[in-house]
């Protein structure tokens, strides 16, 4: 089962206001790709942590209802697996972050991983 990280559902999602840059909109078309993947049933694994990102960006970016009808359709979506996150897997995605110069919540992707 694959790791689908907050960045997916960011860049899949959210209508650029503005021109983008090439790198960026391959990202989106990829994230696209993924995301639709998903829509159609391909089984993946996340966090409560990671959702929590996609929630916080998309709610500034987007607005409330927006992200509230993401969420809950992430949330419904039965090959969706999310996993809880502990204060001990947050210490220990912490440690991996300072040992490997990656973001804590990166590094919290790579534990769970």
């Amino acid at each position: 089962m694959r790791f689908i990280d907050a960045n997916v559902f960011i860049y899949a999602v959210l209508k650029p206001k503005t021109t983008l840059p090439e790198a960026v909109l391959q990202k989106k078309t990829t994230a696209k790709e993924i995301f639709l993947r998903v829509n159609a049933g391909e089984p993946v694994t996340t966090t409560t942590v990671h959702l929590s990102e996609v929630a916080n960006v998309l709610e500034d970016a987007a607005g409330i209802s927006f992200a509230a009808d993401l969420l809950s359709a992430i949330l419904t979506k039965p090959t969706i697996n999310i996993e809880p996150v502990s204060a001990d897997d947050y210490r220990e995605s912490i440690r991996l972050a300072q040992k490997s110069a990656i973001s804590i919540n990166d590094a919290l992707a790579v534990l769970i991983m």
